[in-house]
């Protein structure tokens, strides 16, 4: 039970952490005009993707015994 929370915990800080990085790019230079909800849409698809890969290593790491 307490490696679940953890695992939970540990994702929610590295989507948090995703969301901080990925503010530096300017999608909006990539995009067409108009399109703020895809573009927004794709800032949270691609937070939640860097986010779970990052939580999935270092869940990895712990889960080995480093």
């Amino acid at each position: 039970m307490l490696n679940y929370v953890r695992d939970v915990v540990v994702y929610f800080i590295f989507f948090a952490l995703s969301l901080y990085a990925l503010s530096a790019i300017d999608f909006a230079r990539f995009m067409k005009r108009g399109k703020v909800k895809e573009i927004q849409i794709l800032y949270i698809l691609l937070s939640l993707a860097l986010g779970f890969l990052a939580g999935s290593f270092l869940i990895g790491i712990l889960n080995r015994g480093f």
